[in-house]
C-alpha cells in the first residue's frame, strides 16, 4: 500500500450495527472469487449498512481506498458518471466522455467503489460498471440494489431480515431483539430491558419479520407508548390496512409488508401537518436544508413558523435523519420513506406544483449566486452549492423535462460559477449544451449559457470548440446590444487563444474589451479579462507589463473581497517575478494563490501554483523540494485530466524545469522526492507546501 494516500470517504457508522456477522463475513468471501458483488433485498433489509461495513473492513487491503457513491439523489441514469467523478477525488476537466475518464483514473489503481441504491438506475450502472471493470483490473465494486444488475461475472447476495425466535428462551441472544433494545434505549432515557417487557419487544420484532428499518421506526415510537401496548398496536395495524393507505402500500416500489406496515402506522400516528411535511420534502434529492425546507413546502395550509419544528419532530420519529454541518442543520430522508412520501403526494395532487417550487427556489439561489459570487462570500457560497449539487441537479432535470419559459437556460447560465470557479465544467456542459439545444431563440439567456459553455469548453482544454461559440455569442450579443454577454464571450475568447497559444489574439481582444469593461457594472468581465491579458503578457515575456496588469487585478479583486480570481492573478504573478529573477517574491505569490485554491478545491488552480512552487525552490537551492512539488503537481494534474489544458507554453515550462532539478539532484534524488510528492496524502502535502501556514 502507498503510504500516505487517502483512504476514501466512507462515513462514520453513527449508530451500532447490531448482528449480521455472518453476512460481512460472506460477502467479504465473495470478493475473493469476483470483483463485482451487488448485495440485494427488500427495502429496509439493511443493504446499505452491511455494504458499508464490509468496505470499511476491506478498506485496507485496496492502495488507493474505499469510495462511496450514493445514487438515491439522481433522476436519471446520465448523471451517474459525474456522481462517480465527484465521489472521487478526480476534477478532470478535460473534455472526453466521463465514463472514459472514469476508466483512464482508476486504470492503474487499486480501489473498492461502493455503488449504493443503484435499483432505478440499473441500466446505467450496468454500463458503467461493466465499462470500468474491463479497463480496470484492480477494481472491485461493491453495490446495493432491490435487484441485481445483470452483469457478467456479477455474483448477487441476498440479504435477508434479521431472525426472530420462536420461543421466549434466550432472547436476549437475538440480533432482531438486541436491535430494538438498542435503538429504544437511544430513544427512550433510561430504558432498560426488563422481565416485564421482554415479551412485548419479542412480539414486535415478530410483528415486523425482524426488519430492521421497520424495528427501528418502532423504536422510535417507544418514546410516547410502552412495550406491551406497541405490540397491541402493531397487531392491530396489521389487521387495519384500509382502503386509502393500501393505495400508497400496492404501488410501485412493492414494500415488505412488514415495512409497509411500520412506515404506515409512523404515518398514520404523524399529526396532519407532519404527514404534509413528510410528502412535501419527499421532492429534496440528498439533502434537505431547513431554509429550502421553508420556501418550498411552507404554504396557508403548512405555515413557515411551524417548519423548524416539525422537522425536529420527524427527526424524533426516525422519519428524517438529522446531519449537522459546520454550516447548520440539514436532514436527509432515507431512500424507502422518500419514496412513501413522493407516492402519498402524487396521492394528494400536489407532486408538480411542489416540483415547480423546489425549481423556482433553486433558480432563485443559483441567481443569488450569480449576483453575490464576485465578493468576500465566494467560501460560503462555494460551501453551500457544493452542499446542494443533488438538488441542483434535480431543478435541472425538471427544467429539461418540463421546459416552461427559459427556465432550463436561466438556471444553466445562472450556475455558471458552479461550472467554472468551482470544478465542475464537464457536468456544467452536460446540462447547457442540452439546455442550448432544447431552447435555440436568440436572447440574453442564452446569451449566457453560450458565453458559460466557452469557458467550461476552456477549462477541459476545448480551445477551438471554445473560441468558436464565444465568437458566435460575441457577434449574437452585439446584435442584441447585450453588453454583459459582448464582454465576457470576448473574455471567454481571450482565454481560448491563451491555451491555442495565440498568445497576441489575447492582447488584441484584451485592448478592446478592458476599456470596455472598466467602469461598467460588469465586475467580472474586468477581472477575467485583467487576467488572460496579464497572462498573455507574461507569456510573451513583457513581465513588467504583465505585472503591472496583475497588480491591477489585485486591487480590483481586494476593493470587492474576491479571492478567487485573484489566486489565479497571484498565480500569474509568481511566474512572472519568477521570470524576472525575484524567487522570494514568487515563492509569497504562489503559496498565496495555492492556499485560496486548496480552501476551494480548484484543482486546475492548485496544479498551476504548485507548479511555480518547483522552480522557485529550484532557484533558491532547495532541490529536494522542487522534485516534491513536481511529484505533488503531477498527483493533482492527474485528477483535472489534460495536463495544463494542453497549453504548449505551460508543458515546456514544466519540462523545462523537470530537466534542471534533475541536472540539480541526479536521477536517483530526484525520483525518490518526486515519488514522495506524487504518492503523499493530497493535503498533508500541501500543507506542507505552504509551510504548515494554510487553515482549512
Amino acid at each position: 500500500m502507498q503510504a500516505g494516500r487517502c483512504q476514501g470517504n466512507l462515513p462514520t457508522e453513527s449508530t451500532t450495527l447490531i448482528g449480521r456477522r455472518g453476512e460481512v463475513a460472506e460477502l467479504r468471501s465473495l470478493f475473493r472469487r469476483s470483483r463485482l458483488v451487488t448485495v440485494t433485498g427488500v427495502a429496509g433489509v439493511g443493504k446499505t449498512r452491511i455494504a458499508l461495513r464490509t468496505a470499511a473492513l476491506l478498506r485496507d487491503g485496496f492502495a488507493d481506498g474505499a469510495w462511496l457513491v450514493s445514487l438515491s439523489p439522481l433522476a436519471e441514469g446520465s448523471a451517474l458518471p459525474y456522481a462517480i467523478a465527484e465521489s472521487l477525488p478526480l476534477a478532470d476537466q478535460s473534455s472526453r466522455p466521463v465514463t472514459e475518464v472514469l476508466a483512464d483514473y482508476l486504470a492503474e489503481r487499486q480501489l473498492l467503489l461502493v455503488l449504493d441504491t443503484c435499483e432505478h438506475v440499473t441500466a446505467a450502472c450496468a454500463e458503467v460498471v461493466e465499462a470500468l471493470l474491463a479497463a480496470a483490473p484492480r477494481l472491485r465494486v461493491l453495490a446495493t440494489s432491490r435487484r441485481p444488475l445483470g452483469c457478467a461475472d456479477e455474483r448477487v447476495f441476498t440479504v435477508e431480515p434479521l431472525p426472530v425466535p420462536e420461543g421466549y428462551d434466550d432472547w436476549c441472544d437475538d440480533d432482531a431483539v438486541a436491535l430494538l433494545a438498542d435503538r429504544a434505549a437511544a430513544t427512550v432515557p433510561g430504558f432498560v430491558v426488563d422481565d416485564g417487557n421482554r415479551r412485548a419487544l419479542l412480539r414486535v420484532c415478530r410483528r415486523l419479520e425482524g426488519l430492521p428499518l421497520a424495528i427501528e421506526l418502532a423504536a422510535a415510537r417507544l418514546r410516547e407508548v410502552t412495550p406491551e401496548r406497541l405490540a397491541e398496536r402493531l397487531e392491530d395495524r396489521f389487521e387495519e390496512l384500509g382502503t386509502t393507505e393500501h393505495q400508497v402500500y400496492d404501488a410501485d416500489p412493492p414494500w415488505h409488508q412488514a415495512l409497509r406496515t411500520a412506515i404506515g402506522w409512523s404515518h398514520q400516528l404523524c399529526t396532519p401537518a407532519e404527514r404534509l411535511l413528510w410528502a412535501r420534502a419527499s421532492v429534496f434529492a440528498g439533502g434537505i436544508d431547513p431554509v429550502a425546507v421553508k420556501q418550498v413546502c411552507a404554504d396557508e395550509r403548512l405555515p413557515a413558523w411551524q417548519i423548524p419544528q416539525l422537522l425536529e419532530s420527524l427527526a424524533d420519529k426516525s422519519i428524517l435523519v438529522w446531519e449537522p454541518t459546520g454550516a447548520g442543520d440539514r436532514y436527509r430522508m432515507l431512500d424507502t420513506i422518500r419514496e412513501f412520501g413522493a407516492i402519498w403526494l402524487k396521492d394528494l395532487g400536489q407532486d408538480e406544483r411542489v416540483r415547480r417550487r423546489h425549481r423556482d427556489y433553486y433558480l432563485a439561489l443559483a441567481r443569488e449566486g450569480d449576483v453575490s459570487w464576485i465578493g468576500p462570500d465566494q467560501y460560503q457560497w462555494y460551501d453551500r452549492m457544493t452542499a446542494e449539487l443533488g438538488n441542483l441537479r434535480a431543478a435541472l432535470q425538471f427544467c429539461l423535462a418540463r421546459p416552461e419559459g427559459r427556465t432550463a437556460l436561466e438556471l444553466a447560465g445562472a450556475l455558471w460559477f458552479l461550472w467554472y470557479p468551482c470544478g465542475f465544467p464537464a457536468e456544467g456542459r452536460h446540462y447547457m449544451e442540452r439546455a442550448l439545444a432544447q431552447d435555440p431563440e436568440p436572447g440574453p439567456a442564452r446569451n449566457k449559457v453560450m458565453w458559460a459553455c466557452s469557458l467550461a469548453m476552456v477549462c477541459q482544454g476545448e480551445g477551438a470548440a471554445a473560441r468558436e461559440l464565444a465568437e458566435e455569442c460575441a457577434a449574437e450579443a452585439d446584435r442584441q446590444g447585450d453588453l454583459e454577454a459582448a464582454l465576457m464571450a470576448r473574455c471567454a475568447i481571450m482565454c481560448a487563444s491563451i491555451i491555442l497559444g495565440d498568445l497576441e489574439r489575447t492582447i488584441e481582444v484584451g485592448d478592446e474589451v478592458i476599456p470596455r469593461a472598466d467602469g461598467s457594472i460588469y465586475v467580472f468581465p474586468m477581472l477575467l479579462g485583467l487576467t488572460a491579458y496579464g497572462m498573455a503578457r507574461t507569456m510573451t515575456g513583457r513581465f513588467e507589463e504583465g505585472i503591472a496588469t496583475l497588480e491591477r487585478l489585485r486591487a480590483l479583486c481586494d476593493r470587492h473581497g474576491e479571492r478567487w480570481q485573484r489566486a489565479y492573478g497571484d498565480v500569474l504573478r509568481a511566474q512572472a517575478e519568477l521570470a524576472c529573477g525575484r524567487a522570494a517574491r514568487a515563492l509569497r505569490f504562489a503559496q498565496a494563490g495555492l492556499e485560496v485554491k486548496w480552501r476551494l478545491h480548484d484543482r486546475v488552480g492548485m496544479a498551476m501554483a504548485i507548479d511555480l512552487l518547483a522552480p522557485a525552490a529550484v532557484a533558491t537551492g532547495e532541490g529536494e523540494r522542487a522534485a516534491r512539488m513536481l511529484g505533488l503537481a503531477d498527483q493533482v494534474w492527474d485528477t483535472v485530466g489534460k495536463q495544463h489544458f494542453g497549453a504548449p507554453e505551460l508543458i515546456a515550462a514544466r519540462k523545462d524545469c523537470e530537466s534542471r532539478v534533475r541536472g540539480v539532484l541526479g536521477d536517483r534524488a530526484y525520483d525518490s522526492a518526486f515519488r514522495l510528492g506524487r504518492d503523499a496524502d493530497l493535503d498533508a502535502e500541501v500543507s506542507y507546501a505552504l509551510g504548515g501556514q494554510a487553515r482549512r
